[in-house]
């Protein structure tokens, strides 16, 4: 940590003197993006409470990736794994269980967390196209004291084209190795003072060879922005997925994990009324419906001597209603203020999932506040809380409270204190898995645990954002300190009553870890224009994990890494080409807490070329992209089939290949 701070005062130091002759009215450092997510205050970058990356438009569109978690693998601190094809797990810092929560994933504000994917995000079935994103703003850090438990590790805000920025119509069309057969379309138009966009999508492949692994998903999604009056506007977005995966292994203990198909349907209703009755003060209420339904069921089989089928299923639906009323205000010239109020119902339903209580409701209730006053002309301070309260337990406040110092015009040290509260999700506490046969107990792998608590983070960070002439660089620095209390992991817990196959297939729970999990490190990002038509864009992370527990610490990667080359050639042709490093990762729990693997270090190489044309009265696009060129790796696993294999990895990726043709008429 020491050495940490020394690197980050000298880079302060130098910076300072190779700006000295720097001035405000150069356009270079004014040109910093701003941003809503971190405090819900449109803020520039440097006067923001918390480190953010920003995945602009351009950025999406030179990757050429099919999936938003393949994006954020270029966040510094972020760690992805893909344990199929089909099946990611995101996560900040590593922290999470199987289906991670401990990051608030947002669609143009509207949380996409289900209850009916263990309280996690479903990254293949997001009823969203890559198309219609406008960017995509992630904090790095707790950021609970703006949109609360979720967010106890941070923050990823996907934001969707406003519907009067459509190309009119646009076809895209891919095609490649591992059966990738992907169409898209747009279609938009305006009408008076309001405008629509549609947005639909197939697409689907074969997944990673050797794995029961093909998926096929359908998306549909329609916005809306009308204009009513000089003060007020609507929005609305209208979105659904359907479709269908593989899951499981051939050899799994018993067929637990059997190869099986999971079928699932989404829809989200987002409703937006925003109000500006002058121009330092607007009002915004939302609201939003989620509801999801999955059918996943197949058959276990019972050891000899008993040797009959088993039904087992994960078949679950869930509904979430939110509604929210947030006002922003401008108090004078040196002080604004945002506050508001947030209420959520969430409704699980699963015979199997929650033996003998298959309904399930879960409700919260916020209120949020915070003040960003500028104090003198380079010194700005954010004080904000939020308050929320779940089902029957006691309130959870949640402050924060930084400090920017712009140094120079060019320079920013940010610094400041955050706690946060995870509030136990609905399985986390009462998901129970029994698997029976004619009235006996054969196994119980998820008990119930009505006392878990939640967890508390401390969080302290310093951070340094700087601007060069030279190269026209950009460098994001965030230090940071993340101790963690009451943190939940699973454990085997023994019953009175052991089940028939307890001795192969051990009864667990969810439980708080009785010591704190501490994370310190020190994660950049630096991004330069070397010269007109070049971008490099580099990230890296070092994390030291501290925990009694070493399966808890082997849930975060000690270091990552990420270099993206993006070169535009001219006569219309450009290439990407990336490198992602990941350190040693256990993504998750695993089925079997008696099971610990952890995926091997690996790197891996990303590329795309493209050439743009006009052909006739059409735009068209032509590219070649490919993941995973870098050779065949395991990223995170399934920890019970790996247990059957030893240390021969048993879901290693595939390299991809697809071309790309898009058409936009004029």
């Amino acid at each position: 940590m020491k050495r940490f701070l020394i690197v980050l005062v000298g880079c302060v130091l130098c910076s300072l003197g190779t700006h000295a002759a720097a001035t405000e009215e150069d356009p270079f450092l004014a040109d910093l993006p701003i941003v809503l997510t971190p405090s819900r205050l449109h803020q520039p970058q440097n006067e923001a409470p918390a480190a953010v990356t920003v995945i602009d438009r351009a950025l999406i569109k030179a990757t050429g990736y099919r999936d938003i978690p393949r994006l954020l693998r270029l966040v510094p601190g972020m760690q992805v794994g893909q344990e199929r094809g089909s099946r990611n797990w995101v996560t900040y810092h590593g922290m999470g269980n199987d289906y991670p929560s401990w990051m608030q994933v947002l669609i143009d504000g509207r949380s996409v967390y289900s209850p009916g994917n263990m309280d996690g995000v479903d990254w293949s079935a997001l009823p969203i196209t890559i198309e219609e994103i406008e960017r995509i703003e992630v904090v790095r850090g707790t950021n609970s004291a703006a949109y609360g438990a979720n967010a106890f590790l941070g923050v990823i805000n996907i934001i969707t084209r406003d519907s009067t920025d459509s190309p009119g119509k646009k076809l895209a069309v891919r095609a490649g190795t591992r059966g990738i057969r992907d169409l898209g379309l747009e279609l938009g138009g305006s009408m008076g003072a309001g405008s629509l966009r549609l947005n639909a999508e197939t697409k689907g492949d074969q997944g990673f060879a050797g794995l029961h692994d093909a998926m096929r998903y359908n998306v549909f999604s329609l916005r809306g922005d009308q204009r009513l009056s000089n003060n007020d506007e609507i929005m609305f977005r209208l979105a659904a997925s359907d479709g269908s995966r593989g899951l499981g292994y051939p050899d799994s203990i018993f067929g637990n994990n059997a190869e099986r198909r999971a079928d699932s349907t989404n829809a989200a209703l987002h409703l937006q009324w925003r109000h500006t009755p002058g121009p330092n003060e607007e009002w915004l209420l939302h609201y939003y419906r989620n509801q999801d339904r999955t059918d996943e069921a197949w058959f276990a089989t019972a050891p000899p001597p008993f040797n009959y089928q088993v039904p087992l299923d994960r078949n679950r639906s869930s509904v979430r209603n939110n509604i929210e009323l947030q006002h922003r205000l401008a108090l004078s010239d040196s002080l604004r203020a945002v506050w508001g109020l947030e209420a959520r119902h969430d409704q699980m339903d699963s015979t199997f999932l929650y033996y003998g209580a298959p309904h399930q409701h879960s409700s919260m209730t916020r209120a949020f506040g915070l003040l960003e006053w500028r104090f003198k002309p380079d010194w700005s301070l954010n004080a904000n809380a939020l308050i929320e309260k779940f089902d029957s337990d006691a309130p959870k406040l949640s402050p924060r409270l930084f400090a920017n110092w712009q140094l120079s015009p060019a320079d920013t040290l940010r610094f400041g204190y955050a706690r946060a509260w995870r509030q136990p999700t609905m399985f986390e506490r009462n998901g129970d898995v029994r698997a029976t046969y004619q009235g006996a107990l054969l196994v119980h792998p998820y008990m119930p645990n009505p006392d878990l608590r939640a967890s508390r983070m401390d969080s302290l960070e310093l951070g340094y954002l700087s601007q060069f002439q030279t190269w026209r660089t950009r460098l994001d620095v965030r230090l940071f300190m993340e101790r963690i209390a009451d943190y939940i992991t699973r454990v085997s817990h023994p019953e009175d009553t052991a089940p028939l196959l307890s001795g192969s297939l051990p009864s667990a729970r969810y439980e708080n870890l009785n010591t704190a999990v501490v994370l310190r490190g020190l994660e950049y990002q630096v991004d330069s224009t070397p010269r007109a038509g070049t971008r490099l864009l580099f990230s890296h992370t070092m994390i030291d994990r501290g925990s009694s527990d070493r399966s808890v610490s082997q849930l975060t990667a000690p270091y990552t890494a990420s270099l993206s080359w993006i070169q535009d050639w001219g006569g219309n042709w450009s290439s990407t080409l990336t490198a992602l490093h990941m350190g040693p990762l256990a993504g998750g729990s695993g089925f079997v807490p008696t099971s610990t693997y952890v995926s091997k270090t690996y790197t891996t190489i990303d590329a795309r070329l493209a050439r743009s044309m006009n052909v006739g009265a059409s735009a068209v696009t032509m590219a070649l992209t490919a993941t995973n060129l870098g050779g065949r790796h395991q990223e995170i696993t399934d920890r019970a089939e790996q247990f059957l294999h030893g240390n021969t990895p048993v879901n290693q990726t595939s390299p991809m290949i697809w071309l790309t043709l898009s058409i936009n008429p004029k």
